[in-house]
């Protein structure tokens, strides 16, 4: 068992046995809170609930240092976002398994994340992250998924501005095989200008599953987002392409809940990949939503309930969750 921060010591010992209780204790809440106009998890009853994005990290940096491999000074949030602090957010609200994306703050070594999906095994699944420029990187990313049970990689070219070239290089091309081979899922957090590197993989590898994160951060508060909209509707052409509704709080001019400025583009980003290729995640558990200035859970689910209209009863259970079961390969039940 991990030890929990200072901060998180009050979530208490949290088992596989206790999350389904707690599962099960929000279900039977759900009618209540339905009527005070806060979580009507009634509305999609039976339908499973899954983050598609969803950030931890351990609060013992002994066991799991923190190797953030950007910034040489990074010193982790004052709260951490243990799995102990994500499970107890999941049984309040219902949500009914995650797929874990590693946080960068760890940098590139996986072990917390994988310690996690062996603990929980069926709960979770794992996207970890590996040098891009790494030369044996194609053999890093059969380690994390053959051995120790990942399901594939995020790659964050976003934070490669004018250095992107790996995106689509010839270096790249054993790593795209593999996992071509493996079946492995990988997920893109990119700029929309830098989706046509990506494109060209997509082209050539249609075996291989690809998330784009957040919408391509498109740029609504310049004058390029309806550019940058085209080249994300461009990638619709691929089956093997999904797009996560995610982020709406950081693309929207406005950034005020419920983000209606937003909708337009992302109206057209649904009708050109349609309700079974969008994901629904968002980011980070519990107490380090505030943190980071990030919506809350419950805001997240009714942006997707309530707040979006075009999002028929049908598209909203895909977009929650049977969309990622059918990704991830998680049980509907």
């Amino acid at each position: 068992m991990d030890r929990l921060s200072p901060l998180n010591a009050g979530v208490g010992r949290v088992t596989r046995r206790n999350f389904l209780l707690g599962l099960a204790g929000a279900a039977s809440a759900a009618a209540g809170m339905s009527s005070c106009g806060l979580l009507p998890i009634g509305k999609a009853a039976g339908a499973p609930i899954i983050d598609a994005h969803m950030h931890i990290w351990s609060g013992d940096a002994t066991r799991f240092p923190f190797t953030h491999p950007y910034d040489p000074a990074f010193r982790p949030p004052p709260i951490a976002g243990t799995v102990e602090l994500l499970l107890e957010e999941m049984g309040q609200f219902g949500i009914t398994r995650a797929v874990l994306v590693q946080v960068i703050y760890h940098g590139w070594d996986n072990t917390y994340l994988a310690s996690c999906l062996r603990r929980f095994p069926g709960l979770f699944k794992g996207q970890g992250l590996i040098d891009p420029t790494y030369p044996g990187r194609a053999s890093k990313l059969e380690y994390w998924v053959r051995e120790q049970g990942l399901s594939g990689m995020r790659f964050s070219p976003i934070y490669y501005p004018g250095r992107d070239d790996w995106l689509s290089s010839p270096a790249s091309l054993p790593l795209w095989e593999k996992a071509q081979e493996l079946g492995a899922i990988f997920n893109f957090f990119i700029a929309a200008p830098q989706l046509p590197k990506l494109e060209e993989m997509v082209k050539r590898f249609p075996g291989v599953r690809v998330v784009i994160d957040h919408l391509a951060r498109i740029d609504l508060k310049g004058k390029e987002g309806d550019a940058e909209t085209r080249l994300l509707v461009n990638l619709s052409r691929y089956p093997s392409v999904w797009v996560k509704v995610s982020e709406l709080s950081v693309i929207s001019p406005s950034g005020k809940f419920p983000y209606e400025d937003a909708f337009p583009t992302l109206r057209r980003v649904y009708d050109a990949f349609g309700p079974d290729r969008l994901l629904w995640g968002t980011g980070f558990p519990g107490a380090t939503r505030a943190q980071g200035g990030r919506p809350s859970l419950r805001e997240e689910l009714a942006l997707i309930r309530e707040q979006i209209s075009f999002f028929t009863s049908s598209d909203r259970e895909k977009i929650l969750g049977r969309n990622s079961a059918a990704l991830w390969g998680f049980p509907l039940a």
